[in-house]
């Protein structure tokens, strides 16, 4: 007989239509997209039965709450059961073809369901890309996050330090340190910019806001916006893989590790800022990074694909990073920098031995030998570029500089500058001359031009871990030649041309191609060039150089 009544009741009134005006949730699931289905009749939340329920009607409840696509139809038992014993099963069967922007499908209403056979919906819930806009830096300011395409106020309503948290942590902003009112902060240019969420609950353990539990907005404006301040971490940095501490690739610090820094937007701006900050003077040139040795690490990963700097702040931390998209290790960044020079050997035979001195007050003055040691000489050999310490001992030298300017010098031998130890008062100290000391490290760059008749023309060969190899004269020109005359110790350069065949051609490793030269360099090891061995030459383009004599 129930049957009966069933079959006349639906040839009569045929498929109901359930007026739906966001009258549908998720509930009992992990997050906001995924959960047993509801639905609101009468202020009454009830479930829908899965008869018939499959990935239509699923596509069009994930639409109708932003939850993007539809995963999966799991049973609604699957989830956290409602607290209200007395919950009704509202609808039997929906009908939906999937292109609908709400559950106003074809319905039945129900008869026989039970809970048992409640629907459930899971939703591919799209990420929210988060920032902080209108504060004094990129780890403070007005909460914004991108939907469709377009930036849109968070509301402060419900915002907390759990929340604010979480923000922190997704922009590697360090701890979260208040949630100030959005109005705190320079305002959107866009006057009709949205308020997205009434309110975003968080338990403050989640990596990113996407794992939060957003409420739709009802009532929240703009000078309603949430807004919060994190302590920002500083960001360690340092250039790797170059002929000294001022040259390398771009490498900065987090989490202990070290990351790569993108090529993607580096420009002088930004070397000027590294450059500043490692106190390497002036910056030249923004180099690719694998110009450079590559790091040891090959998981190593690229931190951020541009940050952009204005050119005065004082260190990076203070510059606007991007976060990372598809930046790779060949897009890495480097930078030369023009090293200061606040420490020197000289009165040696070559530049890499000889007598310590600093500058002082605009000044060249020695170093005493009261608290130097082996350390101390593995810090000035470091600083540099010149390889490992081999020895230091009291000059013996007739000619004296001035000073002494520095003692009681202390170093573990792990400090980047001789200007980071510990010392006496510069300038103040009981030394004589008697005291100088003199340095001699091992020189991991040296040059020779052979086959001529002096040492200063021939064939060009440069000295690498050990092993003499020529130079391709790809790019090779007069800035080049006078570069190496100059570190010879030679006079000027008398032929600008590098293809000259008669010092015959070299045999081995070719070390260097497409070398350039500004002129100002003191070495050709300061000049750009490919990474050492890469090349696509042979020995028939072996560089030669003929300077006059000293």
């Amino acid at each position: 007989m129930a049957l009966l009544v069933f079959l006349l009741l639906a040839f009569f009134t045929g498929p109901a239509q359930f007026e739906s005006s966001s009258t549908v949730r998720l509930v009992g699931g992990p997050h906001r997209c995924e959960g047993r289905v509801e639905v609101q009749q009468n202020g009454e939340w009830g479930t829908v039965c899965d008869d018939g329920w499959g990935m239509e009607d699923v596509a069009v409840v994930c639409r109708e709450l932003n939850c993007g696509e539809a995963k999966w139809t799991p049973s609604g038992t699957l989830y956290t059961p409602s607290t209200d014993k007395d919950q009704k099963v509202f609808l039997q069967e929906v009908i939906c073809q999937g292109h609908e922007l709400n559950l106003s499908c074809d319905q039945v209403e129900v008869f026989d369901c039970t809970h048992d056979e409640d629907a459930g919906a899971q939703c591919e819930k799209p990420s929210l890309t988060v920032r902080l806009a209108g504060g004094p830096h990129r780890c403070e300011g007005r909460v914004e996050v991108q939907q469709n395409g377009e930036w849109h106020t968070m509301c402060h309503a419900g915002w907390g330090m759990e929340e604010a948290a979480v923000v922190c942590r997704e922009l590697n902003c360090g701890e979260a340190k208040g949630t100030p009112r959005g109005t705190a902060y320079e305002p959107s240019t866009g006057t009709d910019q949205k308020v997205l969420m009434q309110e975003v609950i968080c338990q403050g353990h989640e990596l990113n806001l996407t794992a939060c539990e957003p409420v739709d907005i009802f009532d929240c404006f703009h000078n309603e916006g949430a807004g919060v301040q994190c302590e920002k971490p500083s960001l360690t940095v340092r250039l790797a893989g170059g002929p000294h501490r001022c040259e390398g690739r771009v490498e900065v610090q987090q989490n202990g590790e070290w990351h790569t820094m993108c090529h993607a937007g580096w420009g002088m701006e930004e070397a000027a800022v590294v450059c500043r900050e490692l106190n390497c003077g002036e910056a030249k040139g923004t180099p690719r990074g694998t110009a450079y040795e590559p790091s040891t690490g090959t998981d190593q990963k690229v931190l951020m694909q541009e940050v952009i700097c204005q050119g005065h702040e004082l260190n990076l931390t203070a510059c606007e990073p991007v976060d990372i998209f598809d930046c790779f290790h060949n897009e890495g960044a480097g930078v030369q920098c023009e090293m200061l020079e606040n420490v020197r050997l000289v009165g040696g035979p070559r530049r890499c031995k000889g007598r310590v001195e600093v500058k002082h007050q605009g000044k060249w003055g020695t170093v005493c030998k009261a608290g130097w040691n082996l350390s101390a000489v593995k810090v000035v050999c470091r600083q540099l570029g010149c390889g490992k310490a081999l020895l230091t001992k009291r000059c013996c030298s007739t000619t004296q500089g001035q000073g002494p300017w520095l003692s009681e010098v202390s170093c573990s031998g792990r400090e980047l500058s001789l200007q980071r130890c510990s010392s006496g008062i510069l300038g103040k100290n009981n030394c004589t001359h008697d005291d100088d000391m003199c340095v001699e490290c091992e020189d991991p760059f040296d040059l020779r031009l052979v086959g001529g008749d002096t040492n200063c023309s021939g064939r060009l060969e440069v000295l690498h871990k050990g092993e003499w190899g020529s130079v391709c004269d790809d790019g090779w020109g007069e800035e080049e030649d006078r570069t190496v005359c100059k570190q010879l110790g030679c006079g000027e350069s008398l032929f600008p041309s590098a293809k000259i065949q008669k010092f015959g051609r070299g045999v081995g490793r070719i070390w260097l191609d497409d070398v350039r030269c500004s002129g100002k360099e003191k070495s050709l090891e300061q000049c750009q060039h490919r990474f050492w061995g890469h090349h696509d030459c042979n020995h028939k383009e072996d560089v030669a150089v003929i300077c006059s004599e000293p």
